[in-house]
């Protein structure tokens, strides 16, 4: 079994996508638009203008896949009771992660020791996404 977070950034993924890339390296696996399709859009769920917005995309960050698409292009992404969390490898990585992802997001917990790991802060980013980023503690 295989358990995947698909987001809906309302008509800005391609900026998340963007962000995503250049904040954590996320590899880009594949992007399609509404204007790819074989079938039209229907002008009730996307309305007019929006043909060349994000219809699906495949994100690969780390060993982890992450898709996402812009639904009905709003423009008003909403990320209710999820969180990601964003496992480092090094505090070094920690920090520099903590630190793109914060950029023009919000900081609700700084990164810093705590008993369960070495660096651990919570933010939301500039899109209202929420993170952890953690270093994994290793066992003694």
């Amino acid at each position: 079994m295989l358990l995947q977070p698909y987001m809906n950034f309302d008509g800005r993924c391609e900026e998340a996508v963007e962000f995503y890339r250049q904040a954590i390296g996320a590899e880009v696996v594949m992007l399609m638009r509404y204007s790819d399709s074989p079938e039209p859009c229907d002008p009730q769920i996307i309305p007019p203008g929006n043909e060349n917005k994000v219809m699906h995309t495949t994100l690969k960050i780390g060993d982890s896949v992450l898709m996402a698409s812009d639904c009905n292009c709003s423009g008003k992404p909403s990320y209710q009771g999820i969180t990601l969390a964003l496992t480092a490898n090094s505090v070094d990585e920690a920090e520099r992660l903590f630190v793109a992802l914060s950029d023009g997001g919000q900081i609700h917990m700084p990164l810093e020791k705590t008993f369960f790991s070495e660096k651990f802060g919570m933010l939301a980013d500039r899109f209202g996404v929420s993170w952890m980023v953690l270093v994994e503690q290793k066992p003694s």
